[in-house]
C-alpha cells in the first residue's frame, strides 16, 4: 500500500515532473484541458532534481512544461490555503509569458501559457465545480475571440471532489482520485474503474518505488510543515503567523532530532540556521 502522499508537493514533482513520468504529466494536462489544446509530447523546463530543491527550496517544485505546439504549461499542487493564491497564480502565467521574449523575438511569437493549479482546499467561493477555468473574454459577447489568447488558468479543488469509483466519468475523475486516495491503492488490489488506466496504474507503481533515503528525507521534511501549518491554522493561529510558524519550525526540529538525524542535514533540508536549530534543541532540554 502507498505510503506516499502525492499531494506533497516534492512528491507531486518528482511523480509528474520525471522524465521518465512524462507520460503521466501527459495524461493529467490532456485530462484537464480542451480537446483543442490535448498535446502529444512535453519537453520539461523544470525536471526533477534534488540539487536544484536544496539549492532553492520552494520555487523549484511547480512544473514547467512546452508542448511540441509550442504552447507552455505550469502545473503546480498547493496543500496548504492561500487566499491570494489567484493573483500568485496570475504572477506565474504573466512571467511564463513573458520569458519567451528575447531580442529576436516578436509579439506576434508569443504561445499560450496555460496555469494548471491543483488545490487541497476550497478556493473559489460560491461554487460547487470542482475544475474551474479562467480566460480572458469579450465581455459584450460573453465569448472568447481568439485576440487574447495568450494565457489560461484552471484550478481544481479537490475538496469539492465527491464521486465515488462507480461514478467515475473521466480520466480527470480518475486522476483526482488517485490524488485523494492514493494512501489506500496497491498494484494488487487497484479498484477496476482505475486500473483500466495504464497512466494511473503506471503511477500507482512509481508512487509505491518513489523516493531514495535522502529524498524521503526531504518528502518527510515537507510533510511535516504541510501538517504542522495546517494545525496552526486550523486552531486559529493564523492571525500571529510568525509565532506559529516558529513553533512549526521547531516541532519539526525535534522531530527529526528524535530520529536520529544529524543538526547539519536539519539545517540543509528546513533552510534554519544553525544558531536556531540549537536554540529549539536546547529549549527541549530545558523543558
Amino acid at each position: 500500500m502507498c505510503k506516499i502522499n502525492p499531494r506533497v508537493d516534492f512528491a507531486f514533482k518528482k511523480l509528474f515532473g520525471s522524465e521518465e513520468n512524462k507520460d503521466l504529466l501527459i495524461s493529467l494536462i490532456n485530462a484537464i484541458v480542451s480537446e483543442e489544446e490535448q498535446v502529444v509530447e512535453v519537453e520539461l523546463k523544470t525536471p526533477f532534481n534534488l540539487a536544484d530543491y536544496r539549492a532553492d527550496k520552494i520555487s523549484m517544485l511547480d512544473i514547467k512544461a512546452k508542448a511540441e505546439n509550442g504552447r507552455w504549461f505550469n502545473v503546480e499542487i498547493q496543500i496548504t490555503k492561500d487566499n491570494h493564491f489567484d493573483k500568485r497564480a496570475l504572477v506565474y502565467c504573466a512571467k511564463q509569458v513573458t520569458e519567451q521574449l528575447s531580442e529576436k523575438t516578436m509579439y506576434k511569437e508569443l504561445k499560450k501559457t496555460i496555469s494548471i493549479n491543483i488545490l487541497d482546499y476550497n478556493f473559489i467561493p460560491d461554487s460547487e465545480e470542482v475544475h474551474s477555468c479562467y480566460k480572458i473574454i469579450n465581455t459584450a459577447t460573453g465569448k472568447d475571440d481568439g485576440l487574447h489568447d495568450v494565457f489560461e488558468l484552471h484550478y481544481i479543488e479537490l475538496k469539492k471532489f465527491t464521486k465515488t469509483y462507480h461514478e467515475i466519468q473521466s480520466a480527470l475523475d480518475r486522476w483526482i482520485i488517485f490524488l485523494t486516495t492514493a494512501h489506500q491503492l496497491d498494484r494488487e488490489h487497484t479498484p477496476k474503474e482505475l486500473a483500466s488506466d495504464k497512466n494511473i496504474v503506471k503511477a500507482i507503481a512509481a508512487i509505491d518505488r518513489m523516493f531514495n533515503e535522502e529524498e524521503r528525507q526531504v518528502y518527510e521534511v515537507r510533510l511535516q510543515e504541510f501538517t504542522a501549518v495546517a494545525s496552526i491554522i486550523a486552531s486559529g493561529a493564523e492571525k500571529n503567523m510568525e509565532i506559529g510558524m516558529e513553533k512549526a519550525s521547531k516541532a519539526i526540529v525535534l522531530n527529526m532530532a528524535g530520529k536520529g538525524i544529524d543538526t547539519n542535514t536539519i539545517a540543509e533540508f528546513t533552510g534554519l540556521s544553525m544558531p536556531d536549530i540549537a536554540a529549539f534543541l536546547q529549549s527541549k532540554g530545558e523543558q
